[in-house]
């Protein structure tokens, strides 16, 4: 989206955690939140792809913070800085999520199902708990905001990448429980892209672009600040009266009755 085109920051003086931000969707949004006026925390796994997207962003706007967001440890290290040094939490985006295998669902090692679940599902309660636990943060005191990151895949049979589908359909059933269970105070919605065109998706859509995106009728695949801007809406005030839902961001794919 042109910098021109991004509206009257909405965002001022709050602050915004995203995981898995060194790239891709994540990164978006926290650059998109950024322009609207919040000071973010980006984690991912690797310490030199997080510095470099921490040097896109204004002096003293961000955090990087390196390390697993299934890792307990790396949890409280990130919650503890980010009251050190911002005072608050408002926004918790998590977008932390792997999908290590390709194919078919009878083929699918034991191993690599629990992975994706630990990571794409408890890893986003995870988030959730220990952010609202945080004495010093005042999450829930604050109005906060949750923003998960699903899929298509989680509403649709998607051959080949099926069990990260299920994963995110677990992610959609968390996200109406944890609307229901932390309203008030706190509003939990997630996101639910088609194909996106990231690193992280390449496999679906490389070389065939195209001919992937003749499917959808707006006849083009998603970008990353689509999603971005997506995000920065459920994260203001603007949807100030909307918890619980899952926001379809597939330029109609679903509509037309295709799948990820």
């Amino acid at each position: 989206m042109p910098e021109n085109s991004i509206p009257a920051p909405r965002l001022d003086g709050k602050t915004a955690i995203i995981t898995g931000a060194s790239r891709g969707i994540g990164l978006a949004v926290a650059r998109r939140l950024a322009a609207e006026g919040a000071r973010v925390c980006i984690t991912a796994r690797k310490p030199g792809p997080l510095a470099e997207a921490a040097a896109l962003f204004p002096e003293g706007s961000v955090l990087a913070i390196a390390g697993k967001s299934d890792d307990a440890d790396h949890l409280a290290e990130v919650l503890d800085t980010v009251a050190a040094e911002f005072g608050r939490l408002d926004i918790l985006v998590n977008n932390a999520g792997i999908n290590p295998v390709y194919g078919p669902l009878m083929d699918l090692e034991p191993e690599a199902a629990r992975k994706i679940i630990d990571v794409n599902l408890y890893g986003t309660l995870g988030w959730v708990q220990a952010a609202y636990h945080h004495e010093k943060l005042d999450f829930a005191g604050r109005g906060g905001s949750v923003i998960n990151l699903s899929s298509v895949s989680a509403q649709t049979p998607s051959p080949g990448i099926s069990f990260y589908g299920i994963s995110k359909a677990a992610i959609e059933q968390l996200t109406r429980s944890l609307a229901v269970e932390l309203g008030p105070a706190i509003r939990v919605n997630a996101l639910a892209p088609a194909v996106v065109k990231t690193q992280f998706a390449r496999a679906l859509y490389e070389g065939r672009e195209e001919q992937v995106a003749a499917a959808y009728p707006l006849g083009r695949l998603g970008t990353p600040e689509d999603v971005a801007a997506a995000a920065a809406f459920l994260a203001s005030d603007d949807a100030a009266w909307i918890t619980g839902q899952i926001l379809n961001l597939d330029g109609g794919l679903l509509a037309a009755g295709g799948n990820a």
